[in-house]
């Protein structure tokens, strides 16, 4: 089962030039899986709130690609917030974590890149749900959700 020390802050290689800074990713490569789907959030309203769920299998990779949000992190028994606001560094998302995005910066676009194709089978939305399994997959653990 995975932990928030599972998580881990990649950065894309930086290409800097005097008309503008380019990065890439590539799969294998700089990210540690084969991305079959890419997907982007934007024009996200003021005080809106996306994800609120984690995957059975998915892993992900969340980058801010213009502006800046939040995700706040929960493995079912600690949480911890986190700002993305940097176009070249992200988060490399185990499968297992459950993840809310809020706080968006006007103009902020969230890029995601999956691992796995959608399948609605895949999610827990419901948070009680995702802590019981959480939880009983890892017994010996017993602190409790900050």
């Amino acid at each position: 089962m995975a932990r928030l020390i599972d998580i881990k802050r990649l950065k894309a290689p930086v290409i800097t030039d005097p008309r503008g800074n380019l990065s890439f990713l590539e799969s294998h490569r700089h990210i540690p899986f084969e991305f079959k789907r890419i997907y982007y959030l934007y024009d996200v309203p003021g005080g809106a709130q996306r994800g609120g769920h984690a995957h059975l299998n998915l892993r992900q990779f969340i980058i801010a690609i213009s502006g800046s949000f939040d995700i706040v992190l929960d493995d079912g028994f600690e949480r911890k917030r986190v700002h993305l606001n940097r176009s070249h560094t992200g988060l490399l998302l185990p499968n297992m974590i459950w993840r809310e995005l809020d706080n968006f910066s006007s103009g902020s676009v969230c890029m995601v890149l999956a691992s796995e194709y959608y399948e609605e089978h895949d999610y827990i939305r419901d948070y009680r749900q995702f802590v019981n399994l959480a939880r009983n997959t890892n017994p010996q653990q017993d602190t409790q959700i900050a």
